[in-house]
């Protein structure tokens, strides 16, 4: 392991994890093609697309027990019950399954199909960005009306890709939420955040199961993200991050390009 590993590594997961806080997308789409591209820049070994995977599944893992026990900490006006158990409960049995198989598949992939997966997961992140999540204010003691069989389904197929390309998938299952099933926006925030640490509980099973992780590497990832999403999250509570934000779609968006180029 040598310091300069250990420096750019450290490096990738402060800033991806801080236009994630910053941001309030989901980390692994930031920080997949950081991992893909920017260390063989440094003149590191090129990671596997199966080692970046890894990698930003154990980011999401983490990132996300962070933001649960963030939310649960906050302690005022009742911020924790936001959080409906019964959602929880249905999308996150389903994704944890799906989050499995698709961890547990993606060992047996070529690098070039995770690639692709995660071309189309850009594609799609960039298209959602766009779309203004329009969700009802209700409050946390609200009963909810939703189709299970819907949230079920939903949280089945989001697990099975996010488990593929190790993400969270909170950036397709926020919109879904708010215009599927049309649950109030500060529920749909705060479940996500437990619905998609099931998904990454899961993911990180199945990723250990296929051997794929470079734990040094992952390990001062996970550190840098931990440092940098709360900053991310601070800063963007007083700026205006509209502008930001477009220049980030056009990043993911060139990202996706090379993505999809390199495989055709």
């Amino acid at each position: 392991m040598s310091i300069l590993l250990v420096v750019v590594m450290t490096g990738l997961g402060i800033i991806g994890s801080f236009f994630s806080g910053l941001l309030g997308i989901g980390g692994a789409i930031i920080n997949f093609p950081l991992l893909l591209y920017i260390p063989p820049l440094f003149g590191l070994e090129e990671f596997t697309a199966h080692e970046v995977a890894s990698i930003s599944m154990l980011q999401v893992f983490f990132s996300s027990l962070s933001g649960i026990l963030a939310y649960r900490g906050k302690g005022n006006k009742g911020a924790a019950g936001v959080i409906h158990k019964g959602l929880v409960l249905n999308m996150g049995i389903s994704i944890l399954a799906g989050s499995l198989i698709g961890s547990f598949v993606s060992g047996s992939m070529h690098g070039n199909v995770i690639n692709l997966i995660y071309g189309i997961l850009a594609v799609a992140a960039v298209i959602l960005m766009l779309i203004p999540a329009k969700g009802r204010d209700g409050g946390s003691g609200e009963e909810l009306h939703y189709s299970k069989a819907i949230a079920v389904g939903a949280a089945f197929i989001v697990g099975i890709v996010s488990g593929i390309v190790g993400a969270g998938g909170s950036f397709i299952l926020i919109p879904v939420m708010l215009t599927v099933l049309r649950i109030p926006t500060r529920t749909a925030i705060a479940s996500s955040m437990a619905i998609v640490f099931i998904s990454a509980v899961g993911g990180v099973i199945g990723k250990l199961g296929g051997g794929d992780i470079p734990l040094w590497a992952a390990l001062f990832t996970v550190i840098g993200s931990l440092i940098g999403a709360p900053i991310g999250a601070r800063v963007g509570s007083k700026i205006n991050v509209k502008a930001l934000r477009y220049l980030l779609l056009i990043l993911i968006a060139f990202t996706a390009v090379k993505v999809w180029s390199s495989i055709l």
